[in-house]
């Protein structure tokens, strides 16, 4: 099992809209892909030395396969969608995990 980890800092004047379309849209279009299992949308504690307010969203995807597959077949359009409605008021970072053991 792998883990697609996105953390985002969220300018303060957009945090409502981008949590409300994360929950409601995006969230759900990225399981609708069928290349991820689950998600969890976490708030980071930490507070960021530039503001704002972060986030962690993790993808559970089943191979390194199946996160090829939503490089090619489907991150373009989704990123796009996000930098659309969000542009410079958003900085986020991907980070793959593969799973080694839970407990």
């Amino acid at each position: 099992m792998y883990i697609y980890n996105v953390t985002s800092n969220i300018d303060e004047s957009i945090h409502d809209q981008w949590l409300g379309w994360m929950k409601e849209t995006h969230i759900p279009d990225m399981i609708a892909t069928g290349k991820f299992s689950a998600a969890k949308l976490c708030r980071v504690l930490i507070e960021e030395e530039m503001g704002g307010v972060t986030y962690s969203v993790q993808y559970t995807t089943t191979s390194k396969d199946e996160l090829e597959k939503y490089y090619k077949e489907d991150a373009p359009r989704l990123r796009q969608e996000a930098m659309k409605l969000f542009a410079d008021k958003i900085l986020a970072f991907r980070t793959e995990l593969e799973i080694i053991s839970e407990h």
